[in-house]
């Protein structure tokens, strides 16, 4: 695969949804990932933290990755009911969500609380799934790029390289509601992010970095979304919870 084209990944963020009756979404994950679809994208499954160990347990073999949908900056402490990254490591997950759009809308959380929960999933030996995007009001504004580079710019570590960080491109407006960016409105961001990350990763590392796309993505527009220059897969919410309709995106790279 040329540099220019890092391996896709596709994530599934289920949010604040799953019992442990839903680890039978995961066996039928593991039971149609084939081995074309092994070669062509790298599937991870991020669902709430009472189902990571038990996730992480059931997919050894399976060559699906768990994650986690937050953690703590801190490695351990007086923090109440939250998880650190060193936690999480030791559960099974070998990725982990930082920044989304819930986390900063709903926790109020900063570029510099994301930078830090970023840094201790690199401390912990995760990769650091970052996300940036904006809001109606601004790109109604026209700040769309002005606000996803200055979100870059205070939420990646300085330590961040394509093995341990991954973007994702969510616009708030889109997640959840059915709507979509242009497939050209979509390149520009995630051109202006690559871009942007030449400065924050490196000239030498910047292109193998994966940049996701995230937001209403469905099997529907899967294929047109993920052939987009730039975008290297994509963080899917709602339709991460149907097997069918999960995989359905991850084989839009089947061609």
């Amino acid at each position: 695969m040329s540099v220019d084209r890092p391996r896709p990944l596709v994530a599934g963020n289920w949010k604040m949804n799953g019992l442990k009756s839903s680890g039978e979404i995961l066996s039928a994950l593991q039971t149609s990932y084939t081995p074309g679809l092994k070669a062509k994208v790298e599937l991870v499954v991020c669902p709430p933290a009472t189902l990571v160990h038990s996730f992480a347990v059931a997919s050894v073999g399976s060559r699906i990755a768990i994650g986690a949908q937050d953690c703590h900056a801190k490695e351990s402490g007086a923090y109440t009911g939250d998880l650190s990254a060193e936690m999480l490591a030791d559960a099974g997950a070998t990725y982990v969500l930082a920044g989304h759009s819930e986390r900063r809308q709903y926790h109020k959380e900063k570029d510099a609380d994301v930078c830090a929960k970023a840094m201790a999933a690199h401390r912990a030996g995760l990769t650091a799934i970052v996300c940036v995007g904006e809001t109606r009001e601004e790109r109604e504004a026209g700040k769309t790029i002005a606000v996803v580079r200055k979100q870059l710019r205070g939420s990646i570590p300085v330590d961040s390289n394509s093995h341990n960080l991954v973007v994702a491109y969510e616009p708030v407006w889109a997640i959840g509601t059915g709507l979509t960016p242009t497939a050209a409105d979509v390149a520009e961001v995630h051109a202006a992010i690559r871009d942007e990350l030449k400065r924050l990763v490196g000239k030498a590392d910047h292109a193998k970095v994966r940049i996701l796309y995230g937001g209403s993505v469905k099997p529907s527009n899967a294929a047109e979304l993920m052939a987009v220059e730039n975008v290297n897969g994509a963080l899917v919410g709602g339709a991460s919870l149907v097997a069918a309709d999960f995989l359905a995106i991850a084989g839009a790279y089947l061609g």
